[in-house]
């Protein structure tokens, strides 16, 4: 019977040992999960509205989750406090002008803090600090602004569809324009005349510079012109020697 009691007692304390250190490595695992036996401290920032944050949701600085949020509490009807617990170890890398956003963990994911990396020339946050904060973008919104820029796209579509008939159709002053071969006619002529036209004042300008009064002035600009092309191949050949000579 004292066997059977011994064997029994040595079984519990096997079971309940078991028990003790399973807890501890759940514990463990929890607490590295929760950041739980590093070094923290807090800072805080206030939203108008969380956009569905939670307590115990992650913190993350440049893509790393570096804590969780601790607190959520309601300051008045606009402005509600959200305290976050931060690992320490990162604490150097968050500026006083460091701002906070609320973001998803992809597309349906869970909501998560955001904090930016602000300046370099800013000086650390402290334990216990305030940073400045963006207002989430609510996902019932975005949807609001693409449906009212699709209603919009689909108007402007229609009209600009009944605009074409009616070109098409002859109808307006445009489609006047462009179906009408009256008004075809008159702009080619019109084109032609500005060809003449160009062309009897490529005549003048010449005549003009064979005119005895106008002759020195087409000589002078020659000649100007004449120098800077030379003045210009003088510097090419100093530029060319230069090179030549490095």
């Amino acid at each position: 019977m004292k066997t059977t009691n011994n064997s029994y007692k040595i079984k519990l304390g096997i079971f309940v040992s078991l028990g003790v250190l399973i807890l501890f490595v759940i514990i463990f695992f929890i607490g590295s999960h929760q950041n739980l036996f590093s070094s923290k401290f807090k800072i805080n920032t206030n939203f108008g509205n969380v956009s569905g944050l939670q307590v115990g949701g992650q913190v993350r600085f440049s893509g790393i989750s570096v804590g969780n949020i601790e607190t959520i509490e309601i300051i008045n009807d606009s402005t509600v406090n959200v305290i976050a617990t931060i690992d320490k170890n990162v604490k150097s890398f968050i500026k006083k002008d460091s701002k906070a956003s609320i973001a998803s963990e992809g597309v349906i994911g869970d909501k998560i803090l955001i904090i930016s990396q602000g300046s370099s020339k800013s000086p650390e946050v402290n334990d216990g600090d305030k940073i400045k904060s963006f207002e989430p973008v609510e996902f019932d919104d975005i949807l609001s602004s693409i449906k009212v820029s699709a209603e919009n796209a689909e108007i402007i579509t229609d009209e600009l569809a009944t605009m074409l008939i009616s070109i098409n159709e002859g109808e307006g002053t445009l489609g006047k324009l462009l179906n009408d071969e009256g008004v075809a006619n008159d702009l080619e002529k019109t084109m032609e005349n500005l060809k003449e036209g160009s062309k009897g004042l490529e005549q003048n300008m010449e005549a003009a510079k064979h005119n005895f009064l106008l002759r020195g002035y087409f000589k002078k600009k020659e000649r100007e012109k004449e120098k800077a092309k030379k003045e210009a191949e003088k510097q090419a050949e100093k530029e060319a020697e230069e090179k030549a000579n490095q």
